[in-house]
C-alpha cells in the first residue's frame, strides 16, 4: 500500500510579525480593559521621588539613596512571602510577629548560646517554616479561616517573643557576618560585576524566549520592545550602582563608605528565585489556578490543600528572612521586633505594588515596588520633619487608593470580559 503526499495549495498560515505600534495598541487595550499591572505603583513611586526631591534636595543624595534600600529591606522581604498568601485570597496577620519570633531565635542561638552565625540563620529559617506549616495545616486541613488563625497567631507570637526575650530584655547581635547583612557594602567593582551579570542574564532569557517563539511561529513581542526592556534595565542598574558607589562618608580620612549595600543582592536573588517559581513552574501555575478558582483547580486535579499549606510555609519562611535582616539593621533584637507597623507595611507593600486582595493576581515584583513606595514615603516625610502620625495617615491613604484601583480594575475587567 502506498501513500501519496498531498501538497496544500495557497500560502501557509503565518502569524503576522507584530510591530511596535501594534504592541503599544494591544498594551493600551489591556490597560483600558482593567489589566493595569504595576502602573499605579510605578506612577506613585515616580511622583513621590519628584515631590520629595523638590521639597528636600537632600533626598537625592547618595547617602539617602542607600538608606532607602536598608530601610525598606525587611518590609520588602516579608511582603514577598505575603504575595503568595494573597494570591490565594488568604491573609497572614501573623507575618510581622513571626519575623520577630524568628529574629529572637536568631539572637538567642548566636549570642546567648554562642553558636556560629550559620547555625543561628538556619534555626531562624527553620522556625519560620514550622510556623508556616502549622498555620497552613490549621487553614487547609482543620478549615479555620486564615483571618482567625493568623489573628490568633499574631497574639500568641507576641507572647512567645516576650518569653524568648526574658520579658523585655534586649539581646545584642555581635556577629560580624550577621551585622554585615544590613550594615555593610560590596566593593564598588563587585557592584558593577553583579549589575553586568544581571543585565546579561536578563538579556539572555528575553532574547532566547523571543527567538524560540519566533521559530515556532508564535506571537511574540517585537524585537525592538525586547531590546528596549534590556536597555531600560541596564540604564536603571547602571545609574543605581553609580550612585551607590559614590563616597557617602562625611570624613573619608577615617572611614570610607561606598558601594552597593549587601542586602540589595540578597533581595535581588530572592526576587529572581520566587519570580521563576511563580512564572516558570507548574507549582506557580497551580498557585494562580487555586487563587483564581479553587473549585475549578480541584476538579483539574490540583492538590488544593497542599498548595494552601505551601504558601503559608513560604510566607513564614520569608518572614524569617525579613526578621534576620531587621535584626542585622538594628544590631539587636527586642520584644518589639516585627511588631508595630511591620505587618501593616508589609501587606501594604504587596497591595500597593499591584497584588490583588481578591486572589489570583500578583507578582513577587509587586512586593519590591510597593516596598519602595513605602520606604520613599517614610524616608521623604521624615526628611521633611513630619510626625509618625502623618506618615501613617499618608501610607494608609496610599494603601486605600491602591485597593480601590484594584477593585475598580477588576470590575472593569469583568465588564469587558478580559477576566
Amino acid at each position: 500500500m502506498t501513500t501519496t503526499a498531498v501538497k496544500k495549495e495557497g500560502p501557509a498560515a503565518v502569524t503576522p510579525a507584530p510591530t511596535v505600534g501594534s504592541h503599544l495598541h494591544n498594551y493600551w487595550a489591556r490597560v483600558r480593559g482593567g489589566d493595569i499591572g504595576a502602573l499605579p505603583a510605578v506612577g506613585m513611586l515616580v511622583a513621590l521621588c519628584i515631590g520629595f526631591s523638590i521639597a528636600r534636595p537632600v533626598f537625592l543624595t547618595a547617602g539617602n539613596f542607600a538608606n532607602l534600600f536598608t530601610q525598606g529591606a525587611a518590609i520588602t522581604l516579608i511582603a514577598m512571602g505575603l504575595v503568595f498568601v494573597l494570591l490565594l485570597g488568604e491573609i497572614d496577620l501573623s507575618a510581622g510577629f513571626a519575623s520577630g519570633v524568628c529574629a529572637a531565635i536568631l539572637a538567642n542561638v548566636v549570642t546567648v548560646l554562642g553558636y556560629p552565625w550559620y547555625v543561628a540563620v538556619l534555626a531562624a529559617i527553620a522556625t519560620g517554616l514550622v510556623i508556616g506549616l502549622l498555620l497552613g495545616l490549621l487553614v487547609a486541613k482543620v478549615g479555620i479561616p486564615s483571618f482567625v488563625v493568623t489573628l490568633a497567631a499574631f497574639l500568641a507570637f507576641q507572647g512567645i517573643a516576650l518569653m524568648l526575650m526574658k520579658e523585655g530584655a534586649n539581646i545584642s547581635i555581635r556577629d560580624d557576618v550577621l551585622l554585615a547583612i544590613a550594615n555593610r557594602n560590596l566593593p564598588p567593582v563587585v557592584g558593577w560585576l553583579l549589575a553586568a551579570l544581571a543585565v546579561a542574564g536578563y538579556a539572555a532569557v528575553q532574547l532566547r524566549r523571543h527567538w524560540q517563539r519566533t521559530a515556532r511561529g508564535l506571537l511574540t513581542d517585537p524585537i525592538a520592545v525586547v531590546l528596549t526592556r534590556i536597555g531600560a534595565l541596564a540604564l536603571i542598574l547602571g545609574v543605581a550602582v553609580y550612585i551607590l558607589n559614590l563616597e557617602r562618608s562625611r570624613n573619608v580620612l577615617f572611614a570610607s563608605l561606598k558601594g552597593v549595600p549587601i542586602v540589595v543582592p540578597i533581595i535581588a536573588v530572592l526576587l529572581i528565585v520566587w519570580a521563576f517559581v511563580l512564572q516558570r513552574t507548574s507549582y506557580g501555575r497551580h498557585v494562580y489556578a487555586v487563587g483564581g478558582n479553587r473549585e475549578a483547580a480541584r476538579r483539574a486535579g490540583i492538590n488544593v490543600d497542599r498548595i494552601r499549606i505551601s504558601v503559608f510555609v513560604i510566607c513564614s519562611g520569608m518572614a524569617a528572612v525579613g526578621g534576620i535582616v531587621a535584626a542585622s539593621r538594628l544590631n539587636s533584637v527586642d520584644p518589639n521586633t516585627g511588631g508595630s507597623s511591620v505587618l501593616l507595611y508589609a501587606v501594604g507593600a504587596a497591595v500597593i505594588g499591584g497584588t490583588s486582595l481578591f486572589g489570583g493576581k500578583g507578582r513577587v515584583l509587586d512586593a519590591v515596588l510597593g516596598g519602595a513606595v513605602i520606604a520613599v514615603i517614610d524616608n521623604g516625610m521624615g526628611l521633611m520633619g513630619y510626625s509618625s502620625g502623618v506618615k501613617y495617615v499618608v501610607t494608609g491613604v496610599v494603601l486605600l487608593g491602591a485597593a480601590a484601583i484594584d477593585a475598580l480594575s477588576r470590575r472593569r475587567a469583568a465588564a469587558t470580559g478580559t477576566r
